[in-house]
């Protein structure tokens, strides 16, 4: 598990770090980066709830990838700071729910209870991978180990709507997702079994 966290780290370096030199060399700031994710994320909530699925996939794919590059700016320019990082995370919560709600917004409109119900169990299932990294590190225990974090949703997610799928990929979400915060709390359950 471990392994695939490094090869996830290592993928996003040669994604991340030819637009960082450039962005290290202007005014933009990671927090700057951080906000404008969370209004593109807004954008793509907007353009969902009216009904325009491809437009508000490629807008979650932009907001995600600059979501990606605020941590790698950060530790370029030596910005790193812990409220930083605490801001970056509470703002990626809050995108990834405000995109799930414009699709809630979506389905209801269109009556899919299969839609709605899915939607739910993402919302639910996304944040309790989140929840388990974070009360894992408030235990200081570093927990970065599962197969499908944040960047894997937002790309299912943004395939999905790009290609019309969404139920399908709502659907893979939610699975993998909760198999996912199994893996997490099982890791750190062998993480405090191993410190007694």
């Amino acid at each position: 598990m471990l392994a695939l966290a490094r090869f996830r780290k290592t993928l996003s370096y040669y994604f991340t770090d030819p637009v960082v030199k450039v962005l290290a060399r202007t005014p933009v700031t990671p927090n700057f980066l951080t906000f404008f994710s969370l209004i593109l994320a807004t954008g793509a909530a907007a353009l969902i709830v009216r009904g325009n699925l491809l437009a508000g996939g490629f807008v979650v794919l932009v907001a995600g990838f600059l979501d990606m590059l605020d941590g790698a700016l950060a530790r370029r320019t030596d910005r790193v700071t812990r409220f930083g990082a605490i801001l970056d995370s509470t703002l990626d919560r809050l995108a990834e729910g405000v995109v799930l709600l414009g699709i809630l917004y979506f389905y209801t409109d269109e009556g899919s209870t299969s839609g709605i119900l899915l939607t739910g169990a993402v919302l639910l299932t996304s944040l309790l991978v989140s929840y388990i990294k974070s009360r894992a590190e408030a235990a200081s225990i570093k927990c970065t180990v599962g197969i499908f974090t944040r960047p894997e949703r937002i790309i299912v997610l943004s395939l999905g709507l790009l290609i019309n799928q969404l139920e399908i990929a709502l659907s893979v979400i939610a699975a993998f997702s909760l198999f996912t915060a199994g893996q997490r709390l099982f890791y750190v359950w062998r993480q405090i079994k191993k410190g007694k």
